[in-house]
């Protein structure tokens, strides 16, 4: 077996609980939060919300969208891993309908870990191509989620907008090119 199906193989049940597990295989167990372990293994992220979602990409949905400055990812979140990986953490909140938000985390990553998390997404399915880079989404209780992968970076990115890929395809683009010229397209998985 390739190391790439190994990982893969190993890996697949790592989605069923989150990613802040799979990041945790790579940094440190949770259990070891105290010890040198469980430091942050990402690199900073320095765009702001504002720089990595402008509001001409979210003006998309037809409704106004403000940076809620407050919030604060939910423990065991993808957003709350991120966050605790030096990256960014953002949510944007509807002005006429506080219910509809738009997640949006980011993070930098050494190359052994966005390989552990890509082919967990992978093993899963939900492949999107016209992410331009790795990406793949899935739809859950009404929530879509939209992961992609312009090397060195993870981005995801949640709303119950996105009922479809391409729903998240704004957010996606207006991140990556915020990431670029540092980010590089990965092949689509």
């Amino acid at each position: 077996m390739t190391t790439r199906s190994r990982a893969r193989a190993i890996t697949v049940a790592a989605l069923t609980v989150s990613a802040s597990a799979v990041l945790a295989g790579c940094a440190g167990s949770e259990d070891a939060a105290p010890s040198a372990s469980a430091t942050p293994i990402g690199t900073a992220v320095r765009q702001t919300c504002d720089e990595l979602l402008p509001a001409s990409a979210l003006a998309v949905y037809g409704t106004t969208l403000r940076q809620d400055t407050d919030w604060r990812p939910a423990k065991g979140t993808p957003a709350a891993t991120i966050e605790r990986q030096r990256g960014r953490a953002c949510r944007f909140v509807a002005t006429d309908d506080p219910s509809t938000t738009v997640t949006l985390a980011v993070a930098h990553l050494p190359e052994k870990s966005l390989t552990t998390l890509k082919d967990a997404l992978y093993e899963r399915g939900g492949s999107v191509p016209t992410y331009r880079v790795e990406g793949y989404y899935a739809l859950d209780g009404g929530v879509g989620r939209a992961d992609a992968f312009p090397d060195p970076y993870w981005i995801t990115t949640e709303s119950t907008l996105y009922t479809e890929p391409g729903g998240a395809q704004p957010v996606v683009d207006a991140v990556r090119a915020a990431l670029q010229p540092t980010a590089t397209a990965s092949p689509a998985g």
